[in-house]
């Protein structure tokens, strides 16, 4: 069994916003800005190259205590984050202070990768994510693997296990997805809404950063593209950039592809959806209107935000509830299989 860290918690009640927080808006906005951590970075990196020359970074934190047939994870940012987005380092530390070792992806041009790719990441890369499991699975035989993605992050993850299907890739057994969008159509109208407008100007603002950041140091990234008018919507993004670049026809041509809404009946390994009911901008009432298979549960918290997930000390001492429920979720997998190990074994006798 894991041993136990005294600094995460073996159970986690029920998320409660923090009195201060109850509103999406903050709890959204202080969870992305709030860094919450001095966590210094000790990972090993490894290259995955993929067919077409691409290559990504894979960050890899290996606790001393931890062995061939332990436990590993693959950690998957959202849009506009990396390796060093808070939420992976906060989560990861606490899976390796309970000797589970995690690889967190810097997907296409993201993080200590930004100079190894010539083609864009997008929301439904789940090839690229197949290719790093091998990698993984190649370096810790015989240790199960669970894909942990957040935000677009999930919806790849999500993507991935559908795919799958009956079959597996590489020691993969479980699926754990925070707030995905599952229906990116959806998600983007939903993001021209109201107060979401600041969501949808921020994410296009910093896709637009990103790409004119690594055409300023190289110009033959993305065949020679350049912005004539920069975009203010993620769909207008997508229509100029995302869909041309990574193949699709449209932007609706993309959000139909890269969706993992019409795959989410086909997982067959267990999995866990965590999202808010008041999150701004993966809209609840998705995960009504797409069915998904049983082996798959949906837990939905009242209140949180995106990503936010901030309560008070007396729920959990760090505030930072996600991390948590992450981390309990992933950890029972193991638990779980012991203790039916212990009563086969006990039924034997």
């Amino acid at each position: 069994m894991l041993a136990r860290s005294p600094y995460v918690l073996t159970s986690v009640r029920p998320f409660k916003p923090h009195p201060l927080l109850r509103n999406s808006h903050a709890q959204t906005i202080l969870g992305a800005y709030w860094y919450g951590h001095n966590i210094p970075y000790n990972a090993r990196q490894h290259l995955v190259l993929f067919e077409d020359g691409d290559q990504v970074v894979l960050h890899d934190d290996c606790p001393k205590q931890w062995k061939p047939g332990d436990r590993t994870v693959l950690m998957i940012h959202g849009l506009g984050g990396c390796h060093s987005s808070g939420y992976l380092v906060r989560i990861a530390h606490k899976l390796n202070s309970l000797g589970i070792r995690t690889f967190r992806v810097d997907l296409r041009g993201c993080g200590a990768g930004h100079h190894l790719a010539k083609r864009p990441f997008h929301a439904g890369c789940s090839d690229d994510i197949a290719h790093c499991v091998e990698t993984i699975s190649a370096l810790c035989l015989g240790s199960p693997l669970t894909l942990c993605g957040f935000s677009m992050g999930a919806n790849i993850v999500l993507k991935l296990a559908g795919e799958m299907g009956s079959g597996r890739i590489g020691g993969t057994d479980s699926v754990m997805a925070v707030a995905p969008p599952i229906d990116l159509a959806y998600c983007c109208r939903n993001m021209n809404r109201g107060f979401n407008r600041v969501y949808d100007w921020d994410f296009s603002r910093r896709l637009v950063n990103l790409v004119e950041g690594r055409l300023a140091k190289d110009e033959n990234f993305y065949d020679g593209f350049r912005f004539t008018e920069k975009p203010g919507r993620i769909i207008e993004f997508d229509s100029i950039f995302t869909a041309p670049q990574c193949g699709f026809e449209s932007a609706e041509d993309y959000y139909a592809k890269a969706s993992a809404a019409p795959v989410l009946p086909n997982i067959h390994i267990p999995g866990l959806i965590l999202t808010a009911d008041d999150d701004s901008v993966i809209p609840v009432e998705i995960f009504e209107k797409h069915p998904r298979s049983g082996s798959v549960e949906l837990e939905v918290t009242r209140g949180g935000g995106h990503l936010g997930f901030i309560t008070s000390k007396s729920i959990v001492p760090d505030r930072r509830w996600m991390d948590h429920r992450v981390v309990q979720w992933i950890a029972s997998l193991d638990d779980c299989k012991t203790s039916s190990q212990e009563e086969l074994s006990s039924d034997a006798g």
